[in-house]
């Protein structure tokens, strides 16, 4: 039977698992995700890396985290079309979470989903959603 988890738990459970970004990386790939963000990636390319602010993310409620405002990219790496995002802590080693990336509907909303080398990529919402 699948387990359900009060939304204070979920809230618990978000500030523990996410605030560990404050000063980390959002990296935005392109090429197939990895099964878990512990994978290695493998034909990915990066082609941007925005920076989280001393605190990445406000206080989880009602079962969701929101992003504080994240730092654009305004030199993109590579020229590509984005497919996720890998976030990381601030040692830009320590991958804590992946997820999807597009202009809606995702868990993280930039400006255009076709990258272009040099230029600005901007992240305007990202809002991370505890399950169960």
């Amino acid at each position: 039977m699948a387990l359900t988890i009060s939304t204070a738990s979920k809230n618990l459970g978000l500030n523990a698992q996410f605030d560990v970004l404050n000063a980390g990386y959002l990296r935005i790939y392109s090429g197939t995700r990895p099964a878990t963000p512990d994978t290695a990636l493998s034909g990915n390319t990066l082609l941007a890396e925005l920076t989280f602010g001393a605190t990445a993310f406000a206080a989880a409620t009602g079962g969701t985290k929101t992003a504080n405002a994240i730092g654009s990219d305004t030199s993109a790496d590579n020229t590509g079309t984005a497919t996720f995002f890998r976030a990381f802590k601030s040692d830009g080693t320590t991958a804590v979470v992946d997820g999807t990336v597009g202009t809606s509907g995702t868990d993280a909303i930039i400006n255009s989903t076709s990258i272009v080398a040099a230029t600005t990529v901007a992240c305007t919402s990202m809002v991370l959603t505890a399950g169960g």
